[in-house]
């Protein structure tokens, strides 16, 4: 899922000893189809965050990244009024074609004042690389007294693609925290943000929660770590066969893969001014 916000606004690259050059993936490169066909677990675990935010019939709910609008469609069967926004086209016009109000927004600049009873975020602000923004303008789209939910990749969130990835990246020259556009905060840090910016936290949790995969490994590199090893040419294609390889020894069971996902959950209320 998308939100728009990237280091610096720009797409980024790095040369590495394939001979290519790599490119970040900006919101237009988020292909809908690839994602429901190979990361559909995404929204159907973040399925718990509803019950979270516990929303009424008649609530004006913002879904904060709402991808192709799987978990949006099951609030609006709730009765909620719910406004969808991505970074990405694709992401966006799929969750259109389920009849949902979704748009195209960058999260760093919402353009809501007091207008939502509560805010919903799965698998997405650990895209944001400017955290602090994008819950000042959370807190802004808020009532007083609104709560705002979200569930996304905290500390040591696939700690073994994050290693394997290093290594193959300082193999070719290149840093992998220059190149990251992931942020996974402890809940410390993470409460710390929320309450700067007004929040009260009622609930936060680190946990882990690894997660088989439907298919291959290959797929899931080429959906989210494409940021770092996407290359013209077909250069991507030796670059995600190394990484495969350097991940089979504690990602590969024998019959299936298994992603070492470490989520961070919470929710917060914003407090009457």
């Amino acid at each position: 899922m998308s939100v728009g916000v990237s280091r610096g606004g720009a797409r980024r690259v790095f040369a590495h000893d394939w001979g290519d050059m790599a490119r970040v993936r900006d919101a237009a490169s988020w292909d809908a189809g690839q994602y429901a066909r190979d990361s559909r677990f995404v929204s159907d675990l973040g399925e718990p965050l509803i019950e979270l935010l516990a929303p009424a019939a008649g609530e004006r709910i913002l879904d904060l990244g709402c991808g192709d609008g799987a978990l949006s469609a099951k609030l609006a069967a709730r009765g909620c009024s719910v406004v969808g926004i991505d970074s990405s086209a694709s992401m966006a016009a799929a969750a259109r074609a389920r009849g949902l109000d979704c748009r195209v927004a960058d999260a760093a600049a919402l353009p809501f004042r007091a207008e939502f009873d509560g805010v919903f975020s799965n698998a997405a602000l650990h895209w944001i690389l400017a955290p602090d923004t994008v819950l000042a303008a959370v807190a802004r789209a808020l009532k007083p007294g609104g709560r705002f939910v979200g569930e996304f990749g905290g500390a040591g969130n696939v700690s073994a693609i994050v290693r394997a990835l290093r290594a193959a990246l300082a193999g070719g020259g290149a840093d992998f925290d220059e190149l990251s556009p992931w942020y996974f905060p402890s809940p410390e840090e993470y409460r710390g943000r929320l309450e700067r910016v007004g929040f009260r936290v009622t609930a936060i949790d680190l946990f882990a929660r690894p997660t088989p995969l439907p298919g291959d490994i290959s797929a899931w590199l080429k959906i989210f770590a494409a940021p770092f090893i996407e290359a013209p040419d077909g250069g991507a294609d030796a670059m995600y066969d190394e990484l495969r390889e350097r991940l089979r020894p504690e990602l590969w069971d024998g019959e299936k893969w298994t992603v070492d996902y470490v989520r961070l959950r919470f929710a917060a209320v914003l407090d009457a001014a």
